[in-house]
């Protein structure tokens, strides 16, 4: 390594050093502080630049030296304090091994990024020590059941399945239909996790914001059944729910950009326009209205391994059944799909129709008509909920919020070209 390199990466090691170190000076941890941890990276990158000339033996040797070290600071700090962790130790093996990386690696070229990122995110990550420990206390047995099965859905069930087509039509892909299921799971696990770390009071805007993340129609049920014991209520409930419902036309333009990124530009801005319509709507009917300040009551495990395998067969149904319509129906069989799909799960229909899209096999034209369509439709699978669940003040403040909103997105299917 050049003179001018080696003085370069030492220099880097420095600064990472002292930016871990900086953090644990501020906690006053009493073993490692901002000289320490920036001495312990330098180490570990003078080792680095000396192995590659003596062996890799010194990388070691020095790894051993520093342990012994550590060893002793922290039997020191156990005898004077009661509860002592091992993070400041932990912490600086890593600085010391990021500093030998740096050293082993060429300057200029990715290993340079990837230690300032690592070390960023230790610096991070022992920065939010009572946050991340106020997270975990906050989540039940339910909670991290529910992320537990996300991992097996995630990381156990979807590398293992293969990756190719199959059936009539040459649409039916196991990996894929289950990185749709990723997708929807994902999403809805994260509003599920806001969700309980900010309680069930989290009133109105932010209650729609977080039903339509999770659940929109779930959350129009929950507010249902709510006005029928609680009229008064009602249209505070109907906020929440037209909220709700704006939002997850949002999550169908997420869905849409992630599955066909590159076809983004023609499928979003229709829905974009219809996206800002709804949500004036929603300012009008909150400023226009009576203030509430109903909660949002809990949802079930978005997780649920029973509940993801019957997404999937439902896209998988949803994909075969778009491809099937095209290729044997008119367009006006393909809105029907649209309709039908709207009263069963729209995300289904979203995730097939862009999909189809990004091989090849849709218009982005049609697809985002088909999902409108199938939003729309799904406004009236809502009402009907409320007309058994809820009360009939709810029932007539959501038919007409549905109905405007029905009009507009008609106007804009008519219009748009």
């Amino acid at each position: 390594m050049e003179l001018w390199d080696a003085l370069r990466v030492l220099g880097i090691s420095l600064g990472l050093g002292l930016l871990v170190g900086l953090q644990r000076e501020y906690v006053l941890t009493g073993l490692a502080g901002i000289r320490t941890f920036a001495l312990i990276t330098l180490l570990g990158t003078l080792c680095g630049l000396m192995a590659q000339v003596g062996g890799m033996w010194i990388l070691g040797a020095g790894a051993l030296a520093l342990g012994a070290l550590l060893v002793v600071g922290h039997l020191t700090k156990q005898a004077d304090e009661t509860h002592t962790g091992i993070t400041t130790e932990v912490a600086a093996l890593l600085m010391y091994a990021l500093g030998a990386y740096l050293a082993l690696g060429k300057v200029g070229d990715h290993h340079v990024t990837v230690a300032v990122v690592l070390a960023g995110a230790v610096a991070v990550l022992l920065q939010l020590k009572q946050p991340m420990h106020t997270f975990v206390r906050r989540l039940g047995e339910t909670d991290i059941k529910a992320i537990m099965q996300f991992v097996v859905i995630t990381l156990v069930i979807l590398p293992v399945l293969p990756n190719q087509a199959y059936g009539w039509y040459q649409v039916l892909n196991p990996y894929d239909i289950w990185r749709m299921v990723v997708l929807i799971v994902g999403v809805s696990l994260i509003g599920y996790v806001i969700f309980k770390l900010l309680g069930q009071q989290v009133g109105l805007w932010l209650g729609g914001i977080l039903g339509g993340v999770i659940s929109s129609t779930a959350t129009t049920i929950s507010y249902a059944r709510r006005t029928a014991a609680e009229v008064t209520a009602s249209y505070g409930a109907a906020l929440v729910i037209l909220i709700a419902t704006t939002v997850s036309l949002v999550r169908l333009m997420a869905e849409m950009a992630v599955v066909a990124p590159q076809q983004a530009g023609q499928l979003l801005p229709p829905l974009a326009v219809m996206f800002g319509f709804m949500a004036l709507l929603c300012v009008g009917a909150y400023a226009f209205g009576p203030r509430s300040s109903n909660g949002l009551e809990a949802k079930d495990n978005p997780a649920e391994l029973k509940a993801a395998i019957i997404f999937g067969l439902m896209y998988a149904a949803m994909r075969f059944a778009v491809a099937a319509a095209k290729a044997n129906l008119s367009p006006s069989g393909l809105y029907g799909l649209a309709v039908v799909s709207g009263w069963v799960e729209v995300d289904a229909l979203t995730l097939s129709a862009a999909g189809m899209v990004k091989a090849g096999s849709l218009t982005t034209d049609m697809a985002w008509r088909l999902v409108l369509t199938a939003f729309m439709s799904n406004l009236a699978f809502k009402a009907g909920a409320i007309l058994l669940l809820g009360s009939r003040r709810l029932l007539w403040q959501a038919v007409l919020l549905f109905a405007i909103t029905s009009a507009g997105g008609a106007v804009l299917m008519c219009f748009w070209h």
